[in-house]
């Protein structure tokens, strides 16, 4: 029986959170619906690269996009302070913070990647101006941001005990409407924007000419 079926069988009356907590499978369908969004975003990510593509992803985790996306990538580098430092034939990852200047080169990347991290950066315009810097000749910036609704459901998911706040107190009241004013200031092309999972997300990519 699923989540939401068992859900109805307790009434149409509100069900107490402990009520949900204690469903069997609840915590790993709710986990494997949070697997599902970060799909849908490396998804909409990998459709901008190039094969062979050199690709920074930066609050790369544990490198899960760069390690799915295999030999289609190479000399790549993954940066985030929780990272265990690992390196492949195709990536190396960082157990570091992005900081200006970053220790790359100019034209260094083909890519350059922040999947749902933006929101987490107080001070983006450093990372404006490095990523024109570190990308060659058309390459391209992508990055999913939320929504600020999605704060409203993570709360509650928080309130469940299903998750942490994933560092809610680090969005610093971003909005979405401010990223292409921050981006294009610094010389980058807006390429694409769209919104995605129901208009909770959105996706961003900006070039260099």
């Amino acid at each position: 029986m699923s989540v939401g079926a068992q859900v109805a069988t307790q009434g149409t009356a509100s069900v107490s959170l402990n009520a949900l907590r204690s469903l069997p499978n609840f915590h790993a369908s709710m986990k494997a619906v949070d697997r599902f969004l970060q799909s849908w975003r490396e998804c909409k990510a990998r459709a901008w690269l190039k094969p062979g593509a050199r690709v920074l992803d930066i609050g790369c985790h544990q490198g899960e996009f760069l390690g799915r996306l295999g030999t289609s990538i190479r000399d790549s580098i993954g940066l985030d302070p929780l990272a265990r430092p690992v390196k492949t034939a195709t990536y190396e990852l960082q157990t570091t913070l992005f900081a200006e200047p970053a220790p790359f080169p100019a034209d260094r990347f083909d890519a350059i990647v922040l999947l749902a991290t933006l929101e987490h950066i107080r001070d983006k315009a450093p990372l404006a101006r490095e990523a024109k810097r570190m990308l060659s000749a058309g390459g391209r910036l992508i990055m999913t941001v939320p929504s600020p609704r999605v704060d409203d459901i993570v709360h509650t998911l928080v309130r469940l005990g299903l998750a942490d706040g994933m560092s809610l107190e680090e969005h610093h009241g971003f909005k979405p409407a401010d990223t292409q004013p921050i981006f294009c200031g610094e010389g980058l092309e807006l390429e694409h924007h769209e919104t995605f999972q129901l208009g909770l997300n959105h996706l961003f990519v900006f070039r260099r000419s």
